[in-house]
């Protein structure tokens, strides 16, 4: 299937049919306020007539585009996808020796938890709905940490050849659980703050660890 074919898949209405502008930028209202909406209420709270109202439109509309509710908060997780790209795109294209390696690190760092702050709300039902068994959802955030941990790992094993790293290292190992840092500390950070722990010395932290876990030098 051809890009263009997969774009307009994913835009089809839930008759099958593929909606012209006006149509595309209703359908767009409609998911902006379910992102709107999920900021302020529980995914369980979400309903279809507060969607609709928050879009100037009607229930019967949104059931136009979407089954029902979690279609369309599906269609913004799947969303996440495209931005973990960027993330990959950092790892993979910038340097990680020496001074310009923390830098890399940091900017990952950055770049990770500033996803996790504008998708909040989403990657909350994201990982509720994994914890429960979920693999609709399950498949989306695996997706998306999967690609950033397999960057990593290149990474590491280009090191590890290097000799940077101990030639009994696991690479993919490595990779997981630095991701398994970022995406706990991304979604815990306000937690941490209420424990006294400021914001930026965390980042910080992370990014040393990060530093360190990738190319096996000191900070």
């Amino acid at each position: 299937m051809t890009a263009r074919a997969r774009a307009a898949q994913q835009l089809r209405a839930s008759d099958g049919r593929v909606p012209g502008r006006r149509g595309r930028a209703t359908r767009e209202k409609l998911l902006s306020c379910t992102a709107e909406i999920l900021e302020k209420t529980s995914y369980r709270d979400l309903k279809v007539i507060d969607i609709a109202r928050c879009a100037g439109t009607s229930p019967a509309t949104f059931y136009q585009y979407f089954n029902d509710v979690e279609a369309a908060v599906l269609e913004l997780a799947g969303k996440l996808q495209e931005e973990g790209a960027s993330l990959v795109e950092l790892i993979r294209d910038s340097s990680w020796k020496g001074a310009r390696g923390h830098q890399t690190a940091t900017s990952l760092t950055d770049a990770f938890l500033d996803l996790w702050e504008r998708n909040r709300a989403i990657l909350r039902v994201v990982d509720l709905a994994t914890a429960e068994g979920d693999l609709h959802f399950q498949n989306i955030r695996t997706h998306l940490l999967n690609e950033v941990t397999l960057a990593l790992r290149d990474v590491i094993e280009g090191f590890r050849e290097q000799k940077k790293q101990p030639h009994d290292l696991d690479p993919m190992a490595q990779a997981a659980t630095l991701v398994s840092m970022l995406a706990h500390v991304a979604a815990h950070r306000y937690g941490f703050e209420f424990w006294g722990i400021r914001s930026d010395k965390m980042r910080d932290s992370v990014a040393r660890l990060l530093y360190i876990g990738v190319t096996g030098a000191r900070a």
